[in-house]
């Protein structure tokens, strides 16, 4: 910590609690494994992903979807084939998304299991219907996909009706959408509840595309604004979450598969558990190390300078 010209007692004490806060906020990071549809519509999958996520991983967070197909799809939509056919799991894309589908009871499940683990559950809710009835089970958070965060009487009845955090990714958003999507939740008294992330809707996205300064521009904008800011990648790999750590994201959600070759959309653009485990720590440890020293020579460098230091 610099020592003020101006002497300042006041103002040397404010710059002490602000650092102390800035490194406790920084510790404070959450990693959300996102099962999403990954679990191929079967629960014995889901659970052994929630376990291994849990247990293995050491992630926060797990995250799951949840849709009506049937009033999210239009049906031509719904009639369509499966854009990519050899990752269907039924002859239409409708049929596909019923296929994945979990019902109410099945989640009160999986919210059970992840309490049963050590781990928060969540759900990504796609229209009015899912937003009800996951709202009826009272999770910790509820998340707004990017392709949905424009849905503002889905956002208005969470404000109304749900009293936990609201996590909401801005892939696929303009500037402008952003800001009125902020302002929406100020006028209704719930932008401290909120938690927006950084994103680019792709799978997988090249790194050209994942524009970490993004991370920056949004908290310049936001973060004063709402709870905090986070980071929802479809990368390859790991490293660019730890840049947007260093950027100041405080959440970091990625897709999670016990097996990349499955077949599905999201398996290429997913962690499997090593790459999740890997994450985690890497995350946790570099957290640890954002920090000021709290004296001009450590502890753990007292012995040493002693021993080696020369004038």
């Amino acid at each position: 910590m610099k020592v003020l010209a101006d002497g300042s007692i006041f103002m040397l004490i404010l710059t002490l609690k602000q650092e102390i806060k800035g490194r406790e906020k920084m510790k404070d990071i959450k990693v959300i494994a996102e099962v999403g549809c990954n679990h191929k519509g079967e629960m014995e999958v889901a659970h052994e992903m929630i376990k291994v996520a849990a247990e293995f991983c050491k992630v926060d967070i797990v995250k799951f979807q949840k849709r009506t197909p049937k009033e999210l799809l239009t049906i031509e939509e719904y009639n369509a084939p499966h854009p990519v056919p050899h990752n269907s799991y039924g002859k239409t894309y409708g049929e596909h998304r019923e296929f994945l589908e979990f019902d109410l009871d099945q989640h009160k499940q999986l919210k059970k299991w992840c309490e049963d683990w050590g781990v928060v559950y969540s759900t990504s809710v796609w229209d009015m219907t899912s937003a009800k009835e996951i709202t009826s089970i009272n999770p910790e958070l509820i998340k707004i996909p990017s392709a949905c965060n424009l849905k503002f009487n889905m956002l208005d009845y969470l404000c109304k009706e749900y009293d936990g955090e609201i996590h909401l990714s801005f892939g696929m958003t303009t500037q402008e959408e952003e800001e009125k999507v902020v302002k929406f939740f100020e006028d209704r008294g719930r932008a401290k509840d909120l938690v927006i992330y950084s994103c680019t809707s792709g799978y997988p996205v090249p790194f050209e595309d994942i524009c970490l300064n993004e991370i920056l521009r949004i908290r310049k904008t936001f973060e004063n604004r709402v709870k905090s800011i986070g980071f929802s990648g479809h990368h390859l790999g790991i490293a660019a979450d730890i840049a947007a750590l260093a950027y100041g994201a405080k959440y970091f959600e990625r897709h999670f598969t016990l097996d990349r070759t499955w077949k599905g959309t999201d398996h290429a653009a997913s962690l499997e558990p090593d790459g999740m485990r890997r994450l985690t720590r890497d995350l946790k440890n570099v957290s640890k190390a954002l920090t000021y020293k709290q004296k001009e020579i450590l502890d753990i460098e007292d012995t040493q300078r002693q021993k080696l230091k020369r004038f």
